[in-house]
């Protein structure tokens, strides 16, 4: 018998198959996503099981809205719902909203929602559920949930309070015994991804314990298919015997397991695997799931139009390199904004990818929300002169030589980019030479005008998830945060440009990158 699975992650709250910048009918989104899933429910041989593997209600305009103006909306959970996964995994995203919200929308969905490795103080899972059992016919399946130990570098201390986070490793290797013994079939749903080769188990990125997707293949017996996410990778292979996926960022594909079942020795065994992604470019969008959310976008689309400021000089982004390497117009306005709603003479910002196009002559919520695409406050650090420059040190980091230019670094492009992590503030002047070996490429670092002595203090703006460590800058940590504003970026921004209308595009080019 066939037994297949199809797997969706990351789907980041794209629903209609449109980017908000421009891009319309793309081929991302749960409406093709919806879709595609009929289709490939309809060709299956044998029973089917979906999984929806986190990452579902934050990361669009759309989500965003409706998080921030509507507060809830019932029409955006129906769309999950409608999709009828038999299966939901938390993503770590999950938690950016805070726990209320994260706790309404739970209740709200119709599948199990599994997250076996967050644990209350009793040592239960915090959220009800690790894993659940689902037959059909006559074959019993368990599915593991397992979400990214790191969500607590991320996120607020108050938003996880009262959780403890296990490593994924090890909550399958205590998990996946019993549930050999109540199902014919285990499989780990884990919305995290890999640190290594797949394969070979080469680094290829740093081992910091996110992602323990090649432990969970190599380490631990008794899993017969795992799906995966969290790097929005596209991963279809067969290794050391399990079939694994990994589906994409924002519903660009979904993944498929197709197990062999036979009997054997009067028990049901996998004889044969097979894993594939299904891109949903090729469907047109599910016009059910597009009605459901056809008003909330219509007031979407109007709310994102609404002029907010205008830009006297030219403020958009040609070359998001560049503007890496030579202050930009777009990075100095975001430090400024960040600088007037804290009071702190330093602030710290991104360049989040390469998407982001700046301000045109007039902005708009539209503007703001397709270039910061993060959900983050800000936190006030304090820090000595030694951990700025170390700060600015795991920046530089970031960059790399070749053919005689200066780079972003490929291994943190591939296999997942981290433009988000390359840092660059205001209120210091600095150099970043990246001739010289890493750690050692700050050759310049000046304070209003004077050297920056090691035990000097001072108070840093910087995003939330930074202050806490994110993107593993450990000079930062929830202990050094001095005060927080719990106001959007987003509406930060918008704030600033109703009390100034009218901005200019203008440098003081503070800092320097040289080879």
């Amino acid at each position: 018998m066939k037994l297949t699975f199809f797997e969706t992650s990351d789907i980041h709250g794209y629903i209609s198959p449109t980017n908000y910048a421009g891009g319309e009918d793309l081929g991302i989104g749960a409406a093709k996503v919806a879709a595609k899933l009929k289709l490939l429910r309809s060709q299956a041989a044998g029973p089917v099981i979906t999984i929806e593997n986190g990452d579902f209600i934050q990361g669009s305009p759309l989500s965003y809205y409706v998080a921030k103006n509507q507060h809830w909306s019932a029409d955006f959970i129906k769309v999950i719902n409608t999709m009828s996964y038999d299966v939901q995994v938390l993503g770590n995203h999950e938690f950016n909203y805070g726990l209320d919200y994260l706790k309404k929308a739970i209740a709200s969905y119709n599948a199990p929602v599994l997250a076996a490795n967050i644990l209350n103080q009793e040592g239960e899972p915090y959220f009800g559920k690790g894993y659940t059992i689902i037959e059909k016919e006559g074959i019993r399946v368990a599915v593991l949930g397992l979400v990214t130990q790191y969500i607590p570098y991320w996120e607020q201390p108050s938003v996880v309070e009262g959780m403890q986070f296990e490593r994924a490793v090890t909550t399958a290797k205590k998990m996946i015994p019993e549930l050999r013994k109540l199902a014919d079939i285990v499989v780990v749903s884990y919305h995290g991804g890999f640190e290594r080769d797949i394969e070979d188990g080469t680094p290829t990125e740093q081992l910091t314990g996110e992602n323990e997707g090649y432990q969970l293949l190599h380490e631990v017996s008794g899993i017969d298919a795992l799906f995966t996410g969290h790097q929005h990778r596209e991963i279809a292979a067969v290794v050391n015997g399990i079939p694994v996926v990994q589906p994409g960022y924002r519903g660009s594909c979904i993944g498929e397991i197709e197990l062999t079942i036979i009997e054997q020795d009067g028990k049901l065994v996998v004889s044969d695997a097979q894993a594939r992604l299904h891109p949903v470019a090729d469907v047109q969008a599910d016009t059910q799931i597009l009605s459901i959310v056809a008003a909330l976008e219509s007031e979407l689309e109007e709310w994102l139009d609404q002029p907010l400021g205008k830009v006297e000089g030219n403020m958009e982004i040609e070359d998001p390199m560049r503007a890496r390497l030579m202050e930009h117009p777009y990075i100095e306005f975001i430090n400024r904004v960040q600088q007037s709603a804290s009071g702190a003479e330093i602030s710290g910002t991104a360049l989040f990818n390469n998407e982001g196009k700046g301000f045109k002559d007039i902005i708009t919520m539209r503007d703001i929300i397709t270039n910061y695409i993060y959900p983050n406050t800000l936190a006030i650090v304090k820090v000595n002169g030694a951990e700025l420059r170390a700060a600015l040190e795991q920046t530089a980091g970031y960059l790399a030589v070749a053919n005689g230019s200066i780079i972003f670094d490929p291994k943190y492009i591939q296999p997942k980019p981290q433009y988000y992590n390359y840092d660059m503030y205001e209120g210091i002047n600095y150099t970043i030479d990246v001739s010289r070996p890493i750690g050692q490429r700050i050759t310049r670092l000046l304070f209003q005008g004077k050297p920056i002595e090691s035990n000097q203090i001072f108070d840093i703006v910087i995003n939330q998830y930074r202050a806490v460590g994110g993107g593993n800058y450990s000079m930062f940590n929830a202990g050094k945060i001095v005060r927080e504003i719990q106001i959007d970026m987003t509406e930060l921004i918008a704030d600033y440009l109703r009390l100034h209308p009218v901005i200019q595009a203008e440098t003081n080019q503070n800092f320097q990158v040289i080879m």
